[in-house]
């Protein structure tokens, strides 16, 4: 039987959000009706509020977040009624050209609930990533579900659903820091300062933390930076090639999303070093590099999706360091609030206040 709950949705471009009445459908075949616990505000979340990600309004918003299988669809295997699952946007088809390469972290056609959520009027709702998790329940397909251990808070681990384990991964995975390895990150939000946390467990020796923010520096010091520059009033490429014998750092991670500071961060690597941009940007924005720079100084540009992760892999490890004391995700949490707080907390997260709220729901 289909259940009426409340969630946050976003009916307008640019319209503040509202709290509804919104039905779950019972799962049909390869789905699961998840009660959430926590979710996370993530900037995501306001791209979509704003129409940046596309225009199919109503969005159901929310996509970081942990809570319980409560019912599974015929032919689900994977979890059952009672597991504490992470919720992910990246259930692997396992048949797509990436998946087939041995690549699914790079999977072209993740899966999604088939069955549509709705408001009370039935109208059809977009859930965000597939996931519309700012809801007492939510229906998703069932490999965006990954069981991890039921020890673990969920305002905390439901935090590896999105930017947490896009900027950890940007570290581990995608640039592949090693042991002994510098490390620069441009940016220290939430995903800059997951990416000096990945940077940490993954054995860089040195890892500088670039930000205009002395508040975010300070935390960026907290979450294993060992050494902090005010880009404010320092040249940050001038002061990474100072921090690492004139050399620059071997791994550049570029997590704001602005030309300008790519550039900058390109240009702070060694040689042969790489650069990897984890930051989202905008449709307009463009890069302007001299080609002789591109190719004189080599190593790799990569882009980072989702931390290059694969969930049913990396976010019971992750959760596992986390519970033994290895991984600190409960410093990400800023504050936790209620559903009908959500708009509060995006004016908050536009200031730079906040590294993530985290909405509580039971």
């Amino acid at each position: 039987m289909a259940s009426t709950v409340r969630g946050v949705v976003a009916r307008a471009k640019g319209a503040p959000v509202t709290l509804e009445e919104i039905v779950v459908p019972d799962p049909g075949p390869g789905e699961a009706v998840v009660g959430v616990k926590a979710c996370g505000v993530c900037h995501t979340d306001l791209h979509y509020r704003e129409g940046g990600i596309n225009d199919e309004f109503p969005f159901l918003l929310g996509h970081e977040a942990a809570g319980i299988v409560e019912a599974v669809g015929p032919g689900v295997t994977s979890v059952a009624p009672g597991d504490f699952v992470v919720l992910n946007w990246r259930a692997v088809c396992g048949e797509c050209r990436a998946c087939r390469r041995g690549r699914p972290w790079y999977c072209f056609a993740t899966h999604n609930a088939t069955q549509k959520m709705t408001l009370s009027d039935g109208t059809p709702l977009s859930p965000a990533l597939g996931i519309g998790a700012f809801a007492e329940k939510t229906l998703v397909a069932a490999g965006q579900c990954t069981k991890v251990d039921p020890h673990a808070k969920p305002e905390a681990v439901g935090l590896l659903g999105c930017g947490v384990m896009a900027g950890l991964g940007s570290a581990m995975f995608t640039g592949a820091v090693g042991l002994g390895d510098s490390v620069a990150v441009f940016g220290c939000g939430g995903v800059g300062c997951a990416a000096i946390a990945g940077a940490r467990l993954a054995g860089a020796t040195t890892i500088i933390a670039i930000d205009l923010d002395a508040r975010k520096l300070e935390l960026a010091r907290q979450f294993g930076a060992t050494h902090v520059v005010d880009a404010s009033v320092t040249d940050p490429v001038a002061a990474v090639q100072g921090l690492t014998d004139g050399n620059g750092a071997d791994v550049c991670i570029e997590a704001v999303g602005n030309p300008k500071v790519m550039e900058q961060a390109f240009y702070a690597r060694d040689l042969a070093g790489t650069l990897v941009q984890v930051g989202v940007p905008t449709p307009e924005m463009r890069i302007d590099l001299p080609m002789i720079d591109f190719f004189g100084r080599g190593g790799a540009l990569k882009p980072s999706w989702y931390g290059d992760c694969l969930p049913d892999r990396d976010f019971p490890k992750l959760v596992d360091l986390y519970l033994a004391g290895r991984l600190d995700l409960d410093l990400f949490v800023s504050e936790t609030i209620a559903l009908d707080e959500v708009e509060k907390a995006f004016d908050r997260m536009q200031r730079g206040e906040v590294l993530r709220s985290v909405v509580v729901l039971g």
